[in-house]
């Protein structure tokens, strides 16, 4: 058995807890042909596999999993990215166009337009079409293939939608727990991850969904925050006798609960994890890495910060705060999302967006704010590639009115 999340795990072992199952399955491969070398396998003309190759469908495994970006998995996201761009897979380059990926893939293409439509067969119950399209040596099979996933996507963020609107619900009766654990009788499954996802980023807490079968079986997907070990308080449930199944890593876990389980597993998450997340949840202070003036905010400093990447679970974005500055024309488009200008004193000036915002109290704010008032916008600042553009634009975390 090859896990380094075991609880007897070796602390050389333990070490690679954080990588996620596909690089687990590259470090096997690599240990293989390495024997099979030794071995004098290849010898003659017998070609050695180029498992390098492999390293595209690594990187799109391990962000996908929302594994940590450090040491190994670093690695394998920075080096497995090079080799997407040259479009070896037939399946992703077709899953790519399907996409309307035109550049060299980022990191946050992995997580947000290829590894969602790669999972979209199974959130619906076709979960050999993500397989089919990765190993397909058939140019028209894979366009075909990446068409149907990305129809499937669509489908899957309808059924999301009324999912999150359930569990949100539920979720706000749980205002003073210390994480998010919510049940439902007939949610799909497939979509559960993604809910509890939504549910951490609102609340600001781990957050847990289950999907409750026929038979009273409940199969959840959690979701947690920086400081919090939600893999190892799964596994420490599961070790309780407190749940059939369960695992995962710091930030992202699974579980299988028996029928009526569920009051006695929220008691022993709130006593195992209430402290970690009160330490965590207490130093929540927004941390800045730079400071701007409006006209800082500039496609320039985009390619400065990317050479720096890839970024994501562990390695976030740098956060920058720009201003003073007012803001012009702030309205809610598409999914609920608040968007508008902020014009500097300096005159110059850059767009914005606060995601799924407008009934936050950040939206609310932004979308009031007099005309005269100035305010510090802080974020990320990314490309703006919405409808062929590339100029900056800040992805809001907060915002502050200024002095």
């Amino acid at each position: 058995m090859i896990n380094p999340n075991r609880l007897d795990e070796s602390e050389t072992g333990a070490a690679h807890g954080h990588v996620a199952a596909v690089g687990m399955t590259f470090l096997l491969g690599t240990a293989l042909l390495r024997e099979l070398r030794q071995r004098g396998r290849f010898a003659g003309d017998r070609a050695e596999p180029k498992i390098i190759d492999l390293l595209d469908l690594v990187a799109l495994g391990t962000v996908a999993d929302v594994a940590r970006l450090q040491t190994l998995n670093r690695a394998f996201v920075t080096q497995g990215l090079k080799v997407m761009v040259g479009r070896q897979n037939i399946g992703l380059a077709a899953l790519a166009d399907a996409a309307r990926l035109t550049r060299a893939p980022i990191c946050r293409d992995l997580g947000f337009a290829l590894g969602p439509r790669i999972n979209a067969g199974g959130r619906v119950g076709k979960s050999d079409l993500g397989v089919r399209l990765l190993t397909t040596a058939d140019p028209e099979e894979a366009a075909t293939l990446a068409a149907e996933l990305d129809r499937l996507n669509e489908e899957r963020r309808a059924i999301e939608t009324i999912v999150t609107e359930q569990a949100s619900e539920a979720a706000e009766r749980q205002a003073n727990a210390p994480l998010i654990l919510v049940a439902g009788r007939g949610w799909h499954p497939g979509v559960i991850g993604i809910v509890a996802s939504r549910l951490k980023e609102r609340h600001g807490r781990p957050a847990i969904v289950i999907a409750e079968e026929e038979d009273g079986t409940g199969k959840g997907s959690g979701r947690s925050i920086s400081g919090v070990d939600l893999g190892a308080a799964i596994l420490a449930a599961k070790d309780s006798g407190l749940l059939v199944a369960g695992g995962g890593h710091a930030m992202a876990a699974g579980l299988t609960l028996a029928p009526g389980g569920l009051e006695a597993l929220r008691a022993f998450l709130h006593q195992r994890m209430a402290a970690d997340i009160a330490a965590s949840r207490g130093g929540r202070s927004l941390l800045l890495d730079a400071m701007l003036a409006p006209g800082g905010v500039a496609g320039s400093l985009c390619d400065q910060l990317d050479a720096a990447g890839p970024y994501g679970a562990g390695w976030p974005s740098p956060r920058v705060a720009a201003g003073p500055a007012r803001l012009l024309r702030p309205s809610i488009v598409g999914n609920g999302h608040v968007r508008g200008l902020a014009c500097g004193d300096d005159g110059k000036s850059f767009k914005w967006i606060a995601f799924r915002a407008a009934d936050s109290p950040l939206g609310q704010a932004l979308l009031a704010s007099p005309p005269d008032r100035r305010w510090w916008l802080a974020g990320t600042i990314k490309r703006d590639e919405y409808n062929g553009g590339n100029a900056a634009e800040m992805h809001l975390d907060d915002a502050a009115a200024a002095q």
